[in-house]
């Protein structure tokens, strides 16, 4: 079996964000059940895809909005106003429909299309609709929207989210409609988009292999965050983590935050250190006592959560960065409460829970997202024998 795996951005290796992280994870699964996949896509600036034998690059695409140019910014809401797409699929129209057909025509043929998350499948509508599909909702797209509206600090901000959630939930109505099988990350979003009876959540892992990491460990500091703060839900859970939580921590409970923040952001606590993009994630937050996972708007799946469970570390848990975790390790403690948190978090630090094997939570997760990934495949044709031969 061929598959066309279509997505925004081709993995390049590096997996800078969750969403990198959740496409390597989901080609991995597939190319472990036996089926051939060409991954087709845009990749960053200045980068090449991780297997370019397996490969169709469409361009090369900057989508970032944090920090893009005003202008550039008025342009992609201008094109996306007058095309009636998204904001997000507008800013992959840099190549021609007939571009795009030429190409998938060239590197067929295929059995089936993996239409992975709603955004480049938003911006080329129809030019999917000659194989069956499979549909990959990383997220309920539509609700995310919803709640950055909700969250926008500025009038013209909301409209915008408002428009596009508006836009989203018809997309991803269609998408789901016309797809044979949906994936999504978490039960709840294959219950919002009404695909229950024909769809199966995909367990992610960050990694093939269980990470390996020495104990005792290095400790540097009491608390690590880390991730893309200029995404819109992410930084929802790091304002109610330096607003609510952080008032309740003793002066000496020092907390590190790594990744990209959106410019401003900042906290006058001086055991709070922004430190920006670091070498290595892993490295970062091992040398921490716990980790405060703090997920407070999204949908779909927290990789951060499933990478703090994978490497074994004590954690503090809100509700929604549970989201699509069949297996919490006992080390984990869960809590909505700003005060309760921080509680959790100073018990953590002074060495209660400890840390566990990450190895069994890993494994569990393999196994079921490779059953879950066989099961959509059952229904465009893939036979538990081709994975043998």
């Amino acid at each position: 079996m061929h598959l066309l795996f279509a997505t925004s951005i081709i993995p390049d290796g590096t997996l800078g964000s969750g969403y990198e992280i959740a496409n390597a994870a989901i080609i991995d699964a597939l190319d472990r059940a036996g089926v051939r996949v060409t991954v087709l896509g845009f990749v960053w600036p200045g980068k090449k895809p991780a297997d370019p034998d397996n490969a169709i690059v469409m361009g090369e695409v900057d989508v970032k909005t944090d920090g893009a140019p005003f202008l550039r910014k008025l342009r992609w809401l201008g094109k996306a106003v007058l095309t009636g797409l998204t904001f997000a699929s507008v800013k992959l129209r840099v190549v021609t429909r007939e571009t795009l057909r030429g190409e998938i025509d060239k590197a067929g043929p295929f059995d089936a299309y993996v239409l992975n998350a709603a955004t480049l499948a938003g911006a080329f509508e129809g030019v999917f609709d000659g194989r069956p599909t499979l549909y990959v909702a990383h997220n309920v797209e539509y609700r995310s929207a919803e709640e950055n509206s909700q969250a926008a600090r500025g009038a013209l901000q909301r409209l915008i989210y408002k428009r596009e959630a508006r836009f989203l939930q018809a997309l991803e109505e269609r998408l789901c409609r016309k797809a044979r099988f949906v994936f999504t990350l978490a039960e709840e979003d294959s219950k919002v988009l009404g695909v229950e009876g024909r769809s199966a959540v995909l367990p992610l892992v960050t990694r093939p292999t269980p990470p390996v990491v020495a104990r005792p460990r290095e400790i540097e500091y009491a608390a690590a965050l880390i991730g893309s703060w200029t995404w819109q839900p992410n930084r929802i859970g790091l304002d109610w983590f330096l607003e609510q939580v952080a008032p309740h921590l003793p002066a000496d409970f020092t907390v590190r935050i790594a990744g990209t923040v959106p410019s401003g952001l900042m906290s006058n606590r001086p055991n709070i250190r922004f430190v920006g993009r670091v070498p290595s994630a892993e490295d970062f937050v091992v040398r921490a006592k716990v980790v405060p996972l703090i997920s407070r708007a999204g949908t779909g799946v927290q990789l951060k959560t499933i990478e703090t469970f994978e490497l074994g570390l004590p954690s503090v848990a809100t509700t929604s960065s549970l989201r699509g975790i069949g297996y919490r390790p006992t080390n984990c403690t869960v809590a909505d409460d700003p005060q309760k948190f921080a509680e959790a978090l100073k018990r953590a630090a002074a060495g209660a829970p400890e840390d566990v094997d990450g190895a069994q939570f890993h494994a569990r997760q393999l196994r079921a997202l490779d059953a879950a990934i066989r099961r959509g495949l059952a229904t465009v044709g893939y036979h538990e024998s081709e994975a043998a031969a």
